[in-house]
């Protein structure tokens, strides 16, 4: 296991400071706010930590609403919204500075059966052992005197291969623009037999690429281009128990862009096929 990855896991330990109030920190940071993934996965573990364990999370809907700040901790405020006989419902509040950053309402299901179908096919891809590693390809692609290649350089707690263009790579040729990004990712260290690990770890890791896709299609990307952005608002539905230390390919598309705003959407499925994860997500985006 790296370093990123148990610094990450160890950012998911939350410090429970009152009955369902958590306190959460975030790693040292100088280039950009506190990473909305991580939010998302530190109010995730805030709600499942109030929840029976015979229940699984399986949707969440969120909102940012302000940027985080890495230098101080963030509160997480959990609202018991409602305990029946078959469903969980959670509502999380991120509070820095006397403020809420993210909103969040999960909910969590008891394990039951009932019909079962699968429209969608996950995508033909290659391999993931045969791509290289994603901050190769970047490093690749932003040239050697760009100001991103420290921040590429560091440990990163997810292993992300692309079968598909970068952002980068889009903005230096035109011809590899697409509405369609597909990237194979893992957690490359054995984790334990936590479905909630799982689920908060895949979180974390579909607000990584969702955007890009969106910039993927103009050509865009950050750091590159004259814009700015930020995420919007997110929803995540769980369809299977999964593993996120095995490898998932996250397919995705952007339908749609315009009004300062881009809307993505994703489906992580496991390698042998089945769909896990459904993620829809929508994003301000600004060209200066």
């Amino acid at each position: 296991m790296n370093e990123a990855l148990k610094e990450l896991l160890d950012l998911l330990d939350l410090e429970q400071i009152e009955l369902d109030i958590f306190r959460g920190r975030s790693p040292e940071e100088r280039i950009q706010r506190v990473f909305g993934g991580q939010v998302a996965a530190q109010a995730l573990v805030a709600a499942g930590r109030t929840v029976p364990d015979d229940r699984d999370v399986h949707s969440l809907h969120a909102y940012f609403i302000r940027p985080g700040d890495p230098a101080i901790p963030i509160v997480y405020n959990v609202e018991r919204v409602r305990d029946g006989r078959s469903f969980t419902t959670r509502r999380v509040v991120a509070v820095q500075h006397g403020k809420a950053i993210f909103t969040m309402s999960a909910s969590f299901h008891v394990t039951e059966t009932g019909v079962e179908h699968q429209a969608v096919t996950m995508p033909q891809v290659v391999d993931p052992e045969g791509l290289p590693l994603f901050q190769d390809r970047m490093l690749q692609a932003v040239g050697t005197e760009s100001p991103l290649r420290e921040w590429l350089s560091r440990p990163r707690p997810v292993d992300a291969r692309y079968v598909t263009p970068l952002t980068w790579e889009a903005y230096r040729d035109p011809e590899l623009r697409g509405s369609n990004t597909n990237v194979w990712f893992r957690y490359d260290a054995e984790l334990p037999d936590d479905p909630l690990l799982h689920v908060v770890l895949a979180a974390y890791a579909s607000d990584f690429t969702l955007v890009d896709t969106v910039l993927l299609t103009h050509g865009l990307a950050w750091g590159a281009s004259n814009l700015s952005g930020a995420s919007l608002d997110h929803a995540m539905w769980f369809h299977r128990p999964f593993r996120v230390d095995e490898w998932m390919l996250y397919a995705q598309e952007s339908p749609w862009s315009g009004a300062a705003r881009g809307l993505a959407r994703g489906e992580m499925f496991t390698r042998s096929g089945e769909l896990a994860v459904s993620v829809v997500q929508e994003a301000m985006i600004r060209v200066r």
